[in-house]
């Protein structure tokens, strides 16, 4: 067959197959006319560099494998040169991974000491908890039940803060504010309601709070004029968490769920809280909300999120 059918056949282009023939991978035939002829042994080999660089083997790496296939084994890793290449790509992997954890701690103190700096006077003690959100946390799904609230007018709710303060939701003034519901937030020492992790949508209501502290200025930068934190917990325990989290913002306590009652807001249940916000986000403007992120996922990247939509 000519060049151009195999590519087509082996769903490649054709300069891909011309480069593994200059790796000396793929040797085709030659016509009486002097044409290249290739086979579908070739067909094969390509097949498999394919199939290699899905597991993250670099074609000009590829030799040991196709060598194997063409010594007449059926599979191309039955060969101890196949194996031995296996075994450098897994050392390569260990030795990349050591770098990027040895990157990441230096970059987490680093943020441990910015913080300090940034956020209080006193050297604070930094907790990560971009390490609490296991891998496999359902991802919530789109039900709807926020669609209904761009265009409406924030209703005229007075509402305790964690800094003592009174705010009217009516009377946020102009500019744009950040309000983020969650359903609560873990003490240290205390466990979560049983089951929390299986709730889409549920888990990560400290991060995504320290997410909001890390780009506090970043969004008054963006035209923000407030960020708010907002749950049905009450104003002491929000407090705690405030200052456990070293955060530049105030929260909100509406533990009667009456923003829900006003806006017709989503809810849910869990074992030991018969009634707990669904996290989302209102971006209101001027009074009115503008723009709602709903769902969220995943939670301790929502800040950022927010900062793209608004730089846009």
């Amino acid at each position: 067959m000519q060049i151009g059918e195999l590519a087509a056949r082996a769903e490649v282009s054709i300069k891909a197959v011309r480069y593994y023939e200059q790796l000396g991978l793929v040797r085709p035939g030659r016509l009486p006319n002097g044409y290249r002829d290739y086979s579908d042994h070739e067909l094969r080999v390509i097949s498999e560099i394919r199939a290699l660089a899905g597991f993250g083997i670099n074609p000009a790496r590829a030799a040991p494998f196709i060598e194997c296939l063409e010594a007449g084994h059926r599979h191309s890793d039955e060969c101890p040169a196949s194996l031995a290449a296996y075994r450098d790509s897994i050392a390569e992997l260990d030795s990349t991974i050591a770098s990027l954890a040895s990157r990441r701690e230096l970059l987490a103190a680093r943020l441990e000491q910015g913080a300090s700096r940034t956020f209080g006077t006193e050297p604070t003690t930094m907790i990560d908890y971009s390490q609490a959100l296991p891998d496999d946390l359902p991802v919530p799904e789109d039900d709807g039940a926020a669609g209904h609230l761009p265009g409406l007018a924030m209703p005229a709710l007075t509402l305790e803060a964690t800094d003592g303060r009174r705010v009217d939701l009516a009377g946020l003034g102009s500019g744009r504010t950040i309000i983020y519901l969650y359903p609560l937030t873990g003490v240290p020492g205390t466990d979560l309601p049983d089951g929390w992790d299986a709730i889409p949508g549920a888990r990560g209501c400290s991060t995504e709070a320290c997410d909001f502290r890390d780009h506090f200025t970043l969004l008054r930068e963006a035209g923000v004029a407030n960020v708010f934190g907002f749950s049905s917990q009450d104003a002491d325990y929000q407090r705690e968490v405030a200052t456990r989290l070293s955060l530049p913002f105030t929260m909100l306590s509406d533990a009667d769920f009456a923003l829900a009652a006003a806006l017709n807001l989503p809810t849910f249940a869990a074992p030991g809280h018969p009634r707990l916000y669904t996290r989302l986000t209102l971006v209101v403007k001027d009074g009115v909300i503008e723009h709602v992120f709903y769902p969220i996922f995943p939670p301790n990247m929502h800040a950022q999120q927010v900062l793209d939509w608004l730089r846009a």
